[in-house]
């Protein structure tokens, strides 16, 4: 899901775009730049951590700078994440911003300390350095994240497969994982400050461990994590790669009622002539047989997943595929990318359909989406447990969104369903069961 958000106060916030690795960066980024006393400065200070996935999210953040600009003429913009590390000289060229950093950079307290002395016209208004030198991902120790129920932990980042339409590696850098013991010091923190529910979140998640020593995987830091926070009621992933899925993953997912049942799964197409030209490593059938096996160990299981539409080479077949695919895995949500070529990247270089068949695609894979998502919501009924967040909403296990009314934020809530908007679940608290 991309996450468009505002965090902070008036002296020092940060806008986010992405995914929810950014909104986890982006927590880091507000504490270091407070540490770098940047809420004294007159005017105040505004950091942007920016997505580089699409085209539009890189227009985005670039109307975004602009507004924020216009309405805080005396601020001090910062413009980091990673359509700042693979287009820096982009936003380095907007008179709007005053300092472009790297996605390294950005979680370094050293990085805003010069800030207060830092002019426009300075000639090192773009400090991004090469993010394939990092080898290491040091554990960032945040004990909250701001207006957030559920927390966020990084425990990967970057990736060292090449998807021939993907630019992250490059923004991101190669694959690298946090070691356990951190991880799971984290978990217990966030527990410990009321947290009730944990997203394991990065870049390529399903790669976790391969450069730590001994290997350990995913799975074996889930189990780890379950085992050693045992008052922590919620441990849910972000979006996984099932190709990489490991036996200790499989074991939670069919024993551990803790480990949320919904999985997001980095799918993006339908068809096999197609995954091979994005240079996926599973093909259709595995989806598949993964979904249907998942279901048979966890029958409460749901299922999210990306998708792009209009892929080059895309044909009438090939797209009906992706349509096909929807229904034979059994998923719940859909998060569509009409397909954006990226600069560098091989997919761009490949024969490209017409904007306008990209778009059309795209928005009947949405009402696919939407049709998959409604017949989800038809089928929720009955007494679920719901944690409930901010806005009037809460979460049932399977992620889907509950109108919760005025019930408190951060706690678990028995309700039972009565029916749905739409949109949300509908229905009423029985009991509270926990609270943060």
């Amino acid at each position: 899901m991309d996450i468009e958000d505002e965090t902070g106060d008036e002296n020092l916030k940060v806008l986010t775009f992405g995914c929810r690795l950014n909104a986890y960066e982006s927590e880091v980024m507000l504490r270091k730049a407070r540490e770098a006393c940047l809420q004294e400065l007159d005017g105040g200070s505004i950091l942007v951590n920016t997505c580089a996935v699409t085209g539009t999210a890189v227009k985005s953040a670039q109307a975004a700078i602009r507004r924020a600009r216009r309405e805080n003429p005396d601020a001090r913009i910062i413009v980091s994440g990673c359509a700042a590390q693979t287009e820096a000289q982009t936003f380095g060229d907007m008179g709007e911003v005053d300092l472009v950093i790297g996605n390294e950079e950005k979680l370094h307290v050293q990085s805003y300390r010069s800030l207060p002395d830092f002019g426009v016209n300075d000639t090192e208004k773009v400090r991004v350095n090469d993010i394939m030198a990092v080898k290491e991902t040091a554990p960032h120790m945040i004990d909250s994240i701001g207006g957030q129920t559920r927390a966020f932990v990084q425990v990967q980042n970057g990736c060292d497969h090449r998807c021939t339409f993907c630019i992250i590696p490059y923004g991101r850098g190669n694959s690298r994982s946090a070691p356990m013991g951190s991880v799971v010091d984290q978990v217990k923190k966030l527990v410990d400050n009321g947290y009730l529910e944990v997203v394991l979140t990065g870049v390529d998640t399903t790669s976790y461990g391969a450069d730590l020593p001994g290997s350990p995987t995913l799975g074996t830091l889930v189990q780890k994590i379950l085992k050693q926070v045992p008052s922590l009621p919620r441990l849910r992933l972000s979006s996984i790669d099932s190709i990489e899925v490991d036996e200790p993953l499989m074991e939670a997912i069919a024993s551990e009622q803790r480990f949320m049942p919904h999985l997001h799964l980095s799918l993006q197409h339908g068809d096999d002539m197609i995954l091979k030209r994005m240079k996926r490593r599973h093909l259709r059938d595995h989806s598949i047989e993964f979904c249907n096996h998942i279901r048979d160990i966890r029958p409460d299981m749901v299922f999210g997943a990306d998708m792009i539409a209009g892929f080059p080479t895309e044909t009438d077949a090939m797209f009906e595929n992706s349509l096909s695919i929807v229904d034979e895995c059994g998923l719940d949500f859909l998060h569509v990318f009409p397909f954006s070529p990226r600069p560098e990247t091989p997919a761009a270089k490949m024969p490209q359909l017409d904007r306008g068949l990209i778009k059309t695609r795209a928005s009947e894979l949405r009402a696919k989406g939407e049709a998959a998502f409604q017949k989800h919501l038809d089928c929720v009924l009955g007494a679920h447990s719901v944690l409930v967040e901010r806005g009037g909403l809460g979460c049932t296990p399977q992620f889907t969104t509950v109108q919760t009314g005025d019930l408190p934020q951060g706690q678990i809530v028995e309700m039972a369903i009565s029916g749905h908007n739409g949109k949300h679940l509908l229905g009423e608290a029985i009991r509270q069961q926990q609270t943060g």
